[in-house]
């Protein structure tokens, strides 16, 4: 029967967990990107004729598959900060269960 390996935190150089990443730039990065290509998109088909709300929908539509491809790299940082994140924040609270109980000392 295969163990369940737990999650790790990246160390930092002095030995102790790192700081988690920062999320915030990405998120921005990856919203302003999306709206970014969205808008584009819908320029794009008012300007090829489609005016009003159904180039404005066609153009949504399109941008969630090209924002899926051409954001990537931002969103894959974004998921890789938000699980360290969430790793970290486990072993956190498991860390605060054990000196509550009195296993760990403070």
């Amino acid at each position: 029967m295969a163990e369940k390996a737990e999650p790790t935190v990246p160390g930092a150089p002095t030995g102790g967990p790192a700081a988690p990443p920062r999320i915030a730039p990405w998120l921005v990065i990856y919203t302003v990107g999306r709206l970014a290509i969205a808008a584009a998109l819908v320029l794009l088909l008012w300007w090829l004729g489609l005016e009003g709300f159904p180039g404005l929908l066609f153009g949504l539509l399109l941008s969630m598959p090209v924002s899926y491809v051409l954001l990537r790299p931002s969103r894959e940082r974004l998921t890789e900060g938000l699980a360290a994140r969430s790793v970290a924040r486990q072993q956190a609270k498991q860390r605060l269960g054990a000196r509550l109980s009195g296993d760990q000392p403070a």
